[in-house]
Parts: structure tokens; C-alpha cells; sequence
């Protein structure tokens, strides 16, 4: 979330422990510990990672990114998140930052601009959401992708 943390771990202490109790990152859950629920994805170097399958002493000088990190203030949501409040793309929220992670670090990766419904469809069902279905969630990814493709394709003013 650009912000260095110094910390000593023991070897086997996950990355998702690591950011939960020595980082105060919370937003990051912790569900199935087998990296099969995807709550606790986080993005390192900008790729989605299943933290709880990591273990922090393989990220040093990673740039780790949380949902703590996603929003630029708290008026403005990252477009995935404010697609997500608009679709109600959740309900008790447990595995929603993983989701929100999953879908970040998808849609602003290299491959983003070749995503389709499928694929899109495809990359939502990592995850595991017991309560809402996945209609309002992939409802949301699509959304979310049309906008930060329309972003990509806007050209920005010189500085």
C-alpha cells in the first residue's frame, strides 16, 4: 500500500497472518487457509496472490497491495469497489476484499485488454462467496472492466 513495514517473521508465518497481526492490514481475511476460498488474496508486484499460501519471508522489497490500498481517499472508491457498492456485489462482506483484490490485479494487468465474458466469468469463480450467488458480483466485474478499459483508452494530458 506504498508504505514500508519493517518486520521479522518466523519463517513459517504466512503473509496473511503477517499483514493481519504485525501490519494491522485486517482487510485481509483469512478463511480456508488452503488457498481455495480466495479471501485472502492480495496483490504482490500487482499480481493476486492467495496469502494464506505464502509465506512472508518470500516478499522482501515486495510491493504488497491490500484492500486497505485500493481507494485514493475515502471520497473516491477505486472504480472495482464503487461497482461493487452500485451492484450489491455483497452481503456479509467476509470474502469481498478477496474478491476486490482478485479483480484489481486482473483488470489492470497485462492481459486485461483480452478479457472476455467467459474469462471474466472464468476468474470470478476462484473465488468462494456463499451468500450472494455471483450474479451482483459478476455484474460488478463487468462494469468494472468496461470502465478501466475506458480508461486505459483515454489519453491523459501532459503534466
Amino acid at each position: 500500500n506504498d508504505r514500508p513495514y519493517d518486520v521479522e517473521v518466523p519463517a513459517r508465518k504466512t503473509l496473511a497472518d503477517t499483514l493481519r497481526e504485525d501490519c494491522g492490514l485486517t482487510g485481509t481475511h483469512i478463511g480456508c487457509e488452503q488457498g481455495v476460498c480466495g479471501s485472502c488474496t492480495v496483490l504482490c508486484d500487482g499480481e493476486p496472490v492467495r496469502s494464506c499460501l505464502m509465506f512472508a519471508v518470500q516478499c522482501p522489497g515486495a510491493r504488497i497491495r491490500t484492500v486497505e490500498g485500493l481507494a485514493a481517499d475515502a471520497d473516491r472508491p477505486h472504480p472495482v469497489q464503487e461497482a461493487f457498492r452500485r451492484h450489491g456485489a455483497l452481503q456479509c462482506g467476509f470474502c469481498t476484499p478477496g474478491f476486490l483484490m482478485l479483480l484489481v490485479g486482473v483488470l489492470t494487468g497485462p492481459d486485461a485488454a483480452d478479457l472476455d465474458d467467459e474469462r471474466l466469468r472464468e476468474i470470478v469463480s476462484a473465488n468462494l462467496c456463499r451468500c450472494t450467488g455471483y450474479r451482483p458480483i459478476l455484474a460488478a466485474a463487468e462494469e468494472a472492466a468496461t470502465l478501466l478499459a475506458a480508461r486505459r483508452e483515454t489519453p491523459r494530458p501532459p503534466e
